[in-house]
């Protein structure tokens, strides 16, 4: 297929859970959705119970639902026996006093225990709190302290970043390992295991109001805030796994995002086991032979990652890609940032699919904006509202924009996905329903004349200069098509005259060298494909881009507050950017 940017992309052949998307949007009803949960005649309430209970009683015990790849390491786990080891944490867990709404914190790396530590906590009515492996102590500590962990599950790599004394609420550490790798204080889940008979019928009851999961997001200032979801989520993650996710029973689902972020929950524990798929979780970090490989051993068919991750792989080159078999993928999402027009174009030209962009946050809860696959793709945008969904662009004053004005991107705040609050923060809770009705997401974007959204950047990320609005990831966009630059970064950097010119911070492709003469030729590429005011009066290059650990979400606040020497704020899910020179080009 050949694909020029502006063009529409048609979607592949395929048999779709939701094939006519006007229809289905026409007529649909959450109240409809919620008749495919057990709880809609029983009235007994618990997500896990729906994600691995309820599929053992419906007679798919032996079905395979996870399956862990690490090196040359294979573990696979059955609904049966993920119902009996989530029944037996649990029943440990209820022994040493955990309650119903009691936050449990999970810090492990991404294997089954982490998996498991998260589905038993909820499955007593607790809170889970998964923690990133990449978190160091005070990004643990500020999360953990602001909601009162009363339990922590880790193991002996990860718990030494824990200083337990910080903690008054914490009453017990749980350590996946036996009694003489734990120090004073701390229980051996091992030995409790040996010592404890499971309790089949531990599920504890609860309300679609009660709380689930706790999620942390950063902003430019201040501590992290804490995302309470409650279980009516199960909802709308389950029908966005159906229709966004096309999961069908035979399907081998790869999420490659750790828990410890919201995609790594939702849409790599969540979902994809409500609709009873077989979930592939990765261990170790990444490398595109090692991801190839885990395609081809697992026989992966839908796989969900990150424009980052994507734009690595392209970096790789064809020879690494050529090497695998990764024929078993039909179908490819993408979460954390706008994905490029570049990388479309890759996913068709090298995979033969088509990669899928998806919108939301962590405090939506699931998919709001999504590139079905049965529908036609526009490139560079994040496609149109999933049914139940209703997306306005506000002005200021909140009023809805023309089409095809850039605005405020908000959500109809009527959907079973959304928040429930901020942990202890009904202020900042407030702040995101400013207009009667709508949440505001603090992107910027406009909607076209079929309803498809293009995202233009933060709020606060907007570049005006010489009076011309220039969103920054249509400029990040142009960059990556030019064969040298593998990563881009675009901020507003202010000047005298033009109130702010365009800064671009790039990462080069292997084999380019930052030379003024190619640095040149990359902004008058910019220039003559997009616009003379778009082009980078700037372009500084950088080994590595500053953006969010697994999602891979350029933060371009701290490109900014590099630029300017400011404080860039809560730095805690960066990897981080190091800067080898200067050029200016204009």
């Amino acid at each position: 297929m050949t694909l020029t940017y502006g063009n529409v992309i048609p979607p592949l052949d395929g048999n779709y859970h939701l094939k006519d998307y006007l229809k289905v949007r026409e007529g649909f009803s959450w109240e409809q959705v919620e008749k495919d949960f057990s709880w809609y005649e029983s009235g007994k309430v618990n997500i896990v119970y729906e994600c691995v209970d309820r599929h053992v009683a419906e007679g798919y015990g032996e079905k395979l639902a996870l399956h862990y790849l690490h090196g040359s390491k294979e573990v696979r786990c059955t609904y049966q026996e993920l119902k009996d080891r989530t029944d037996h944490l649990a029943t440990i867990l209820k022994k040493y006093g955990v309650q119903k709404g009691d936050r449990v914190f999970i810090f492990l790396p991404k294997n089954l225990d982490c998996y498991i530590s998260i589905l038993a906590a909820i499955k007593i009515g607790a809170i889970a709190g998964p923690l990133f492996e990449g978190f160091m102590e005070e990004s643990v500590r500020d999360r953990m302290l602001d909601c009162g962990a009363k339990v922590l599950i880790t193991d002996p790599v990860l718990g030494k970043r824990i200083t337990k004394s910080d903690f008054p609420d914490l009453q017990t550490v749980f350590v996946v390992a036996e009694a003489e790798d734990c120090t004073e204080g701390e229980v051996s889940l091992y030995e409790e295991y040996r010592k404890t008979r499971a309790d089949q019928d531990v599920i504890e009851w609860v309300d679609l109001e009660d709380g689930f999961v706790i999620h942390y997001t950063s902003g430019s200032t201040g501590k992290p805030k804490g995302v309470l979801h409650r279980h009516r989520a199960m909802i709308h993650q389950y029908i966005t796994g159906k229709w966004v996710l096309d999961i069908h029973e035979e399907d081998i689902y790869w999420c490659t995002s750790h828990p410890g972020w919201v995609t790594g929950s939702v849409y790599g524990i969540f979902a994809p086991l409500l609709n009873r798929a077989t979930v592939v979780v990765n261990g170790g970090r990444f490398r595109a032979e090692f991801w190839y490989d885990i395609i081809q051993r697992a026989k992966v068919t839908i796989w969900y990652s990150a424009p980052t991750a994507f734009r690595m792989l392209m970096a790789e080159g064809d020879e690494e890609l050529k090497s695998f078999d990764l024929s078993s993928v039909r179908h490819v999402l993408s979460v954390g940032e706008p994905l490029n027009p570049e990388a479309i174009k890759w996913g068709v030209e090298k995979l033969g699919v088509r990669i899928h962009d998806t919108w939301w946050m962590t405090e939506t809860g699931a998919h709001l904006i999504v590139n079905l696959p049965s529908q036609s793709i526009k490139p560079g945008s994040m496609g149109r509202a999933f049914p139940g969904i209703t997306v306005g662009i506000l002005d200021e004053s909140g009023r809805e924009v023309p089409v095809g004005e850039i605005g405020q991107l908000c959500v109809k705040a009527d959907y079973p996905g959304l928040m429930k609050e901020i942990w202890n923060n009904p202020e900042k809770y407030r702040s995101y329903f400013p207009y009667d009705g709508w949440y505001v997401s603090g992107d910027l974007a406009y909607v076209d004349e079929d309803g498809y959204v293009f995202f233009q950047g933060r709020n606060d990320d907007m570049i005006n200069s010489s009076g011309e609005r220039i969103g920054p990831f249509e400029v990040e966009s142009k960059l990556i098509e030019h064969p040298a630059v593998a990563e881009a970064g675009v901020i507003g950097k202010p000047d005298g005259l033009r109130g702010e010119i365009v800064k671009a911070f790039i990462v080069l492709r292997p084999g380019y060298n930052p030379t003024a003469r190619l640095l040149e030729e990359i902004r008058l590429f910019v220039r003559s494909e997009l616009a003379t005011h778009s082009a980078p009066r700037e372009i500084e290059v950088l080994e590595l881009l500053p953006k969010t650990r697994i999602s891979g979400k350029i933060m371009r606040r701290v490109l900014k507050a590099w630029e300017l020497n400011q404080d860039a704020g809560d730095t805690s899910q960066l990897d981080g950017g190091v800067c080898l020179r200067v050029a200016l080009v204009d």
